[in-house]
């Protein structure tokens, strides 16, 4: 099988899927008779990695497969393409996500209790609708309070293959503590896909328990 053929069909194939493919997906593109099997994949994933070194584009690996998406350093000019308004996310909802991420599974009890205030249900509902968290179980506790959890869609959308890539709170701590420094105007994204909106960097909880607890705990 030439070499430069497997790799102008999985190219192909992630630019016309528009989502994350498998391995195994990829494979399946091809003939049997082709012999093309998960390591010929991976050897050409690696190639077209390396062509667009100098090119705007790259591959990336996520929770779902690989994929095909803009460099971030070009994220910017191309988002002006966009003809919709971008979606804003309230700092409530993105602390909600946060905990969800770092302390799951969570009930909506405890995020409560660590936030101080009341999770609005549309920001449940919302986080739901964006296949963004999941209810993965229920606490074994009177009432039986449905237990949260982050999804594959998750991972995905912020370009992370799995939840041991989520970046400590330590370093999300600096991050803002560096944009304050600055004075920069706008959000410092953590890891934004192709074509997404961009959203404001995924806050710490700023009521009790402090951020450090809240580390603590999520290492726990």
């Amino acid at each position: 099988m030439n070499e430069t053929y497997v790799k102008n069909v999985v190219e192909a194939a992630l630019l016309a899927a528009g989502r994350p493919l498998s391995h195994d997906e990829l494979v399946a593109v091809f003939d049997e008779r082709d012999g093309v099997d998960a390591a010929i994949v991976k050897t050409a994933l690696g190639e077209l990695n390396a062509d667009y070194d100098a090119r705007g584009i790259e591959i990336i690996e996520v929770a779902s497969g690989v994929r095909v998406q803009i460099k971030p350093a070009f994220a910017g000019p191309v988002a002006k393409l966009n003809v919709e308004r971008p979606a804003k996310y309230s700092r409530a909802l993105l602390e909600t996500l946060a905990l969800v991420a770092y302390r799951q599974p969570i009930t909506r009890g405890e995020i409560e209790q660590i936030r101080g205030v009341a999770v609005n249900p549309n920001i449940i509902k919302t986080l739901l609708e964006r296949h963004w968290i999941r209810i993965v179980g229920h606490r074994d506790v009177p009432g039986r309070p449905e237990l949260l959890g982050t999804t594959r869609d998750f991972l995905d959308y912020f370009g992370l293959k799995r939840l041991d890539d989520l970046p400590t709170l330590a370093q999300l701590k600096e991050l803002e503590d560096l944009r304050m420094q600055l004075s920069l105007p706008g959000a410092v994204p953590i890891a934004e896909p192709i074509a997404e909106p961009s959203a404001e960097p995924i806050a710490e909880p700023t009521a009790e328990p402090t951020a450090d607890n809240v580390a603590a705990q999520a290492q726990s």
